[in-house]
């Protein structure tokens, strides 16, 4: 009865997730119906919860994967328990990111969970479990993308429009970034297990510095320019206007003076 007890525990939602889930849902509720006084805030408030619950849910697929491959240690570590303040770099996996959305603007990649890889046997499900989590930002980005890509608009405000753009927008780049194959990233845990032992050997003392080396090269003006190119891209594919992504991004930081093409 006890292990059962413990086993559920572990697996219990974190109320620290479910209050982060509310915040989405009542500033979402306000975007939608204009009830906010200050739309921007608002519009704020539901990209950085929904922002931050993606990021959740993006280790939550790490571990679950791992859980599935073998490795039954995520359940102690909480891991299963969509706590945020559970993983191993909470830093690198939510404060961090959540900066780079309100600086930047950009989806950058968490931190990790801590996967015990000699419980997991066989190549693909190592491959699978680091796949997990990008993919889980694909999801996310097609839910957001459903009312540009399915052509139904119509009744959906304007400003919860702007906000959509944006947040699939964050997804999008998170994505992409993770499944770049630099050391440090998702991507590569993609393909680590199928490179060669000497390869791997020789990788390893850097990987602890790719994700450091990704972002300073997106201040290189000409991959930074390749970077977004490739995104615009993909939003296009995805059918949001890039008017709407950009209104939301400007949205967001309330704190500025609005463009005259996004005034509301």
């Amino acid at each position: 009865m006890s292990t059962t007890t413990s086993r559920h525990d572990e697996r219990r939602i974190s109320p620290v997730f479910l209050a982060i889930l509310a915040v989405m849902a009542v500033t979402g509720w306000a975007v939608w119906t204009d009830f906010a006084a200050s739309p921007g805030l608002a519009v704020f408030l539901f990209v950085t919860s929904a922002w931050i619950v993606s990021l959740c849910l993006h280790e939550y697929a790490h571990a679950r994967t791992a859980l599935h491959g073998g490795d039954i240690t995520v359940g102690a570590r909480g891991y299963l328990t969509l706590n945020p303040l559970a993983y191993t770099h909470a830093v690198l996996s939510i404060i961090l990111p959540v900066l780079f959305v309100i600086m930047g603007g950009i989806g950058l990649p968490g931190g990790a969970v801590f996967i015990d890889h000699g419980r997991i046997r066989g190549r693909w499900k190592h491959s699978l479990i680091s796949a997990a989590g990008p993919l889980t930002n694909v999801l996310f980005a097609v839910v957001c993308t459903a009312p540009f890509w399915l052509g139904a608009l119509d009744g959906v405000p304007v400003v919860f429009r702007y906000a959509l753009a944006f947040l699939a927008f964050l997804q999008v780049t998170a994505a992409l970034l993770n499944f770049l194959p630099v050391p440090g990233l998702d991507g590569y845990g993609v393909i680590e297990p199928w490179l060669s032992y000497r390869i791997k050997r020789q990788i390893e003392p850097y990987a602890p510095y790719g994700f450091f080396v990704v972002i300073a090269l997106l201040f290189v003006p000409a991959v930074n320019g390749a970077f977004f190119d490739a995104i615009d891209a993909l939003m296009r594919a995805l059918g949001v206007p890039e008017l709407s992504r950009y209104c939301g991004s400007n949205l967001y930081r309330f704190w500025q003076d609005q463009p005259e093409i996004c005034e509301i």
